[in-house]
């Protein structure tokens, strides 16, 4: 165990846009692909999340100031500390059965795929401490590891069945063919986005509201160019900020070009897996005719510099301080994982075609959510912390993580399994919302 252990700690150890490379060579080969397409679809890949990265890198880079002088200026000061997610990331790793788990779940994809009971191959090998993070919960309140399987494998296949479900609109959003987006944090609000934009169908004014990007660049020209409304956005955040007019100016020019640059590296990688997806397909239709469609499950990456996603971002950054500060019961600051509200949104723009104004909505009751989920888990992760010998670097009070931490579909899954009594009375709801995602999301396909 000691020995896979190590194995798969080295394997993880490497940054996606070096291990994404050799996975792509390895299905090209397995797709019996031609050798130089599959090497060149590598080498792009690697390049585009290299791009994604470091864009993103720079976008957290002028973000995270901003964000501390609004903390400043709001007064916050509360005692958990939001962390982020690495250190959930970490302590997931190191739980013993993390390796075993993880072979399960990639067996678990296979069995699915064979049984078609999934369209999507689960590439995105780091992004699996997701669903393993469950399990150590799990094992660590009932020191069951069967249970903590079964937490882990139930949370895999909601997930995954998620991605499968939202890929038709995903490539409609975003014009990523022969893709799904399995990344647990993101596609969780899937559901969430599908409900609440056909809620939002019923509500007088706000329902003729169409602030998507590209329609609002159609209708109102040069004022309606994504770059300019990031530009626009960054002024009236630097000047809540309380910035000089030199800082104001770079901030609006520094979200202005994360906007801009973002969906063209997302359109290097969309690119670089055309010829794989096509191969795929060919070789499934070929080999295993009743298979059907299928999609490489990628990192979300691929999706959260598309314009409507960053602006909604933007726009629920101070409102998630605000909310934090004017709602009772909270325990922390949004700061360690504030920016990572891209995720959430990047399926909350997926579910309303990339409309802003929909998606803003939509986001408030998740934040809110988020902010006393990830409060009331606080202990569960200081004792797993403390299981596992691990502590925040610089760190030794209770934390949690915003995002992963307020995660809704693995706190329920925990719960359950954990033997709660609420959780396990919530299965039918859970069910019911699942089976509604799945009418609505494969009616809203067609459009």
């Amino acid at each position: 165990m000691e020995l896979i252990k190590n194995a798969a700690m080295y394997l993880l150890s490497f940054e996606p846009y070096v291990m994404l490379p050799f996975i792509i060579l390895i299905l090209a080969i397995i797709f019996r692909i031609k050798f130089s397409t599959g090497i060149k679809s590598a080498f792009t890949i690697g390049i585009g999340f290299i791009g994604i990265f470091v864009i993103f890198d720079y976008f957290v880079s002028i973000i995270n100031p901003v964000i501390q002088k609004l903390i400043s200026r709001a007064g916050l000061q509360l005692d958990i500390l939001d962390a982020g997610w690495p250190p959930l990331a970490a302590m997931t790793w190191a739980f013993s059965f993390a390796p075993l788990i993880l072979l399960i779940l990639m067996l678990l994809n296979i069995v699915l795929l064979t049984a078609r009971l999934t369209k999507t191959i689960n590439i995105d090998i780091w992004n699996y401490w997701h669903f393993i993070f469950a399990g150590a919960l799990v094992y660590n309140i009932t020191n069951n590891i069967l249970l903590s399987t079964f937490a882990s494998a139930i949370l895999f296949i909601i997930t995954i069945k998620l991605a499968d479900w939202s890929a038709p609109l995903l490539r409609k959003f975003s014009d990523l063919k022969g893709i799904s987006v399995p990344t647990l944090s993101a596609v969780v609000c899937f559901p969430f986005g599908v409900l609440g934009n056909k809620l939002i169908d019923r509500i007088p004014f706000i329902n003729k509201i169409n602030a998507n990007p590209e329609k609002m660049k159609e209708k109102m020209g040069l004022l309606g160019e994504p770059m300019i409304i990031g530009f626009i956005f960054g002024l009236f955040l630097g000047i809540g900020t309380g910035y000089n007019v030199k800082e104001i100016i770079e901030l609006a020019f520094g979200i202005a070009a994360a906007i801009y640059i973002l969906p063209k590296m997302a359109s290097i990688v969309g690119n670089s897996l055309i010829p794989i997806s096509e191969g795929m397909k060919d070789f499934i239709k070929k080999h295993f005719p009743k298979t059907g469609e299928t999609y490489i499950g990628l990192d979300v990456a691929v999706i959260i510099g598309l314009p409507s996603v960053v602006v909604t971002s933007i726009l629920l950054i101070p409102t998630s301080l605000v909310l934090a500060f004017i709602f009772p019961g909270v325990k922390f600051i949004p700061l360690g994982d504030l920016v990572n509200l891209v995720v959430v949104t990047s399926f909350l723009c997926v579910a309303t075609k990339g409309n802003v104004v929909r998606s803003y909505i939509i986001g408030i009751p998740i934040v809110i959510l988020h902010l006393y989920l990830a409060s009331n888990t606080a202990h569960l992760y200081a004792n797993l912390a403390e299981s596992v010998d691990f502590k925040p670097a610089g760190y030794d009070g209770v934390f949690t993580s915003f995002i992963d931490g307020g995660n809704v579909l693995r706190t329920w899954v925990v719960k359950m399994f954990s033997g709660n009594i609420y959780a396990l009375l919530l299965i039918p709801v859970v069910l019911g919302i699942l089976y509604l995602t799945r009418k609505l999301s494969n009616k809203n396909s067609q459009y």
